[in-house]
C-alpha cells in the first residue's frame, strides 16, 4: 500500500480534495519520512513539525481552501518568512527573522499549502554549499542553489518545493536529485519577499515529482489556471532537439539518455535545431550580468559583513564590481536584442529538448556542480522544466530538460506532460 508520503502532489491533492485522504495524515506521514530521514540528506535548515501539524489540523477543520490544500510545502531559504528564521544560508542572518513573509509563499499558504518549514539553499543562492546531501546516494552533491527543497522532494519527504533560479538553481538540482523542475517564464511569478540576487535573471519556481505537480504549483503562484494539471493527450509534438555549442561537456550518461529519448520520442517530430551564430557567447554574458547585479544586490553584505562571507562569493561580488555601469547597460541591450531572437530558435518546433546538467550528480558535498545548460535560458527569460526519465552508471538520475517559448508556460507543460509520460513508457 502506497503510504501518504509517496503520493505525487497531484495525486495527493486529488484525495484531500476529496477528503479521502486528510491534510493531518498526509503532514504525519511526512513527518515520519524526514525523520527517518533528515539525518543523512540534512535537507532542512528548519523544520516546523509542530507548526504543520497545527496548520493541517486547522485545514481538516474547514472547507477546501484552494489548489494546493492540505499539501505539505518546503519552502527554501532565500523566501523571507516571518513565521521561521530566513538565513540565506549565510551565517550573517543566522539569527534573521523577518517581519513580513514573501508574496509567494503567502499565495501557497492562501491556496491551503502546509508550511513545513525552510529547505536548506547554498550561500546568498551562490556556489558555496549547504550540508544536503543526494537523496540517491548522500556521497553526491543534491546540487544547487535549491538544494534542500530538490532533496527533500526527491526523497519523499515532501510533495512540492519553492526555488528560485538565477544561473541553474531549479533545473540542475532537478536533474541530480531526480524531480521534476519548473523555471516559469521571467516575471512569470512574483518575487517580492525573496532576496534579490539580480533583477534581470531571478525567477520563482519549484519542484514536483510530476509535470502534473509543477503544473499545479505553478497555478497557485502564478493564478494562470491554463498551467492546471491534465491528461496529456496524444498529439504528435514538434521537436527541436538543441544539443547546444556546450555538447562536448556532457557525460555518457548524458549522451544515453539523449538517444534514449530519440528513441522513446519517435512519434513526434523531431528535428535537429543548430546554434544561431553568436550564440556560445551567451553563457559569458549571463556571468557578467549576474556578477554585476549580484555584487549591488549584496552590498550591505559586501561591505558591511564582507569577511564572514565565502571566498568565491567574495570573487564574485569583486568582478562584479570592477563592471562598471556602462559596460552593464551594453550587457542589456545585447540581452535584449538576442530575446528578441528566441522565437526564430525554436523554428516550427513547439519545444526544445536539451541538456539539464552535464551528468549524474558528481561525487562529493564541497560543490553542487558546474549550471553550464541551464545560464542561457536564464538569461533569456524563457520557460524550462526538467524531466527524469533515466539512470547514469552509478544509478544516479539523468535526464532532460523541456524549453518553451516566453510567456507560453502553458503550452510548455502541456508538451512537458505528454513527453514525459512517452519517456517512461
Amino acid at each position: 500500500m502506497t503510504a501518504p508520503h509517496q503520493l505525487s502532489a497531484f495525486e495527493a491533492a486529488k484525495k484531500l480534495q476529496t477528503h479521502e485522504l486528510s491534510a493531518t495524515a498526509l503532514v504525519q506521514s511526512c513527518l515520519a519520512r524526514i525523520e527517518a530521514r533528515e539525518p543523512v540528506l540534512h535537507a532542512f535548515a528548519h523544520l516546523d513539525a509542530e507548526g504543520a501539524l497545527a496548520q493541517a489540523r486547522a485545514l481538516d477543520a474547514g472547507p477546501v481552501r484552494g489548489l494546493l490544500h492540505g499539501l505539505p510545502l518546503g519552502i527554501k531559504d532565500l523566501f523571507d518568512t516571518a513565521q521561521f528564521r530566513t538565513t540565506y544560508g549565510s551565517k550573517v542572518y543566522a539569527q534573521h527573522r523577518p517581519a513580513l513573509t514573501a508574496a509567494s509563499v503567502t499565495l501557497c499558504q492562501e491556496a491551503g499549502a502546509v508550511l513545513m518549514g525552510k529547505t536548506v539553499t547554498t550561500e546568498f543562492a551562490y556556489f558555496t554549499p549547504g550540508p544536503t546531501a543526494n537523496p540517491h546516494n548522500p556521497a553526491h552533491t543534491p546540487g544547487g542553489s535549491s538544494s534542500g527543497s530538490a532533496a527533500s522532494v526527491g526523497d519523499t519527504m515532501l510533495p512540492l518545493s519553492l526555488g528560485t533560479q538565477t544561473a541553474g538553481s531549479i533545473i540542475r538540482p532537478a536533474a541530480y536529485c531526480g524531480v521534476v523542475g519548473y523555471k516559469p517564464s521571467l516575471g512569470k511569478v512574483t518575487g517580492a519577499g525573496v532576496k534579490s540576487l539580480s533583477y534581470t535573471l531571478d525567477v520563482v519556481g519549484g519542484f514536483g515529482r510530476s509535470v502534473q505537480d509543477v503544473g499545479l504549483l505553478g497555478a497557485a503562484l502564478s493564478g494562470d489556471m491554463r498551467l492546471m494539471p491534465s491528461t496529456p493527450e496524444p498529439a504528435r509534438l514538434k521537436v527541436g532537439m538543441f544539443a547546444t555549442p556546450w555538447w562536448s561537456e556532457v557525460t555518457p550518461d548524458t549522451v544515453s539518455a539523449w538517444e534514449l529519448a530519440t528513441k522513446k520520442l519517435a512519434s513526434h517530430q523531431l528535428s535537429d535545431v543548430q546554434a544561431p551564430t553568436g550564440f556560445e557567447q551567451l553563457m559569458g554574458l549571463q556571468k557578467a550580468v549576474m556578477g554585476f547585479e549580484m555584487a549591488r544586490a549584496l552590498s550591505y553584505e559586501r561591505v558591511i559583513f564582507g569577511a564572514q562571507l565565502s571566498a568565491r562569493l567574495n570573487e564574485l561580488l569583486s568582478e562584479g564590481m570592477a563592471t562598471s555601469g556602462e559596460q552593464h547597460a551594453h550587457n542589456l541591450g545585447n540581452v535584449a536584442q538576442w530575446r528578441a531572437r528566441m522565437d526564430a530558435l525554436f523554428g516550427d518546433n513547439d519545444v526544445l529538448i536539451t541538456p539539464s546538467a552535464q551528468g549524474e550528480a558528481p561525487q562529493g558535498l564541497a560543490a553542487t556542480g558546474d549550471p553550464m545548460f541551464c545560464r542561457v535560458w536564464s538569461l533569456m527569460g524563457l520557460p524550462c522544466v526538467h524531466l527524469p526519465f533515466a539512470r547514469g552508471a552509478l544509478g544516479l538520475p539523468v535526464g532532460l530538460q523541456v524549453v518553451g517559448r516566453f510567456g507560453q508556460d502553458h503550452l510548455l507543460l502541456q508538451a512537458a506532460a505528454q513527453l514525459h509520460q512517452d519517456l517512461l513508457a
